[in-house]
């Protein structure tokens, strides 16, 4: 049955699936489309404004989102600060925090690499996120389910 917590899961997912897919989406399709058929300057504007509009549903939706929900269901699951020090799903929700958090700290320096001009760096960290995005995906996968 689909009680609450289901529907606070799938919020969860949603909200990871829209991130990932995200990424995935502007660095597999639409950059190399736009590498193809744009000149330069209007490569840079396009990406700029997906940049940050990404940046900015990241920063007011994506996160508040998976934060909140991965709260609750973290304090559902009887999680406590010492759990994430156990073994089994304690250390594995604590691997998927710190890789969330480094995620986020890449794509956010992401955005400040790209805005000071330094490519080489900003694409290194986009790198960096999305690989870092398969991670706490390959994480949650991992948490035991009971």
């Amino acid at each position: 049955m689909l009680g609450l917590w289901s529907l606070v899961r799938f919020v969860h997912v949603l909200g990871a699936v829209v991130w990932l897919g995200g990424q995935l989406t502007i660095s597999a399709l639409v950059l190399p489309a736009a590498r193809r058929r744009l000149e330069a300057t209007d490569r840079a504007g396009l990406m700029r404004t997906l940049g940050m509009r990404f940046g900015i549903a990241t920063v007011i939706v994506l996160i508040p989102l998976q934060v909140a929900t991965g709260v609750a269901l973290a304090a559902h699951k009887g999680v406590t600060w010492s759990a994430l020090a156990q073994p089994g799903y304690g250390r594995t929700l604590a691997g998927k925090l710190v890789a969330f958090v480094l995620v986020m700290l890449a794509a956010g320096l992401h955005g400040w690499a790209n805005s000071a001009g330094r490519t080489v760096v900003a694409r290194a960290l986009a790198v960096s996120s999305l690989l870092g995005s398969f991670v706490v995906v390959l994480l949650a996968t991992a948490l035991p389910v009971s």
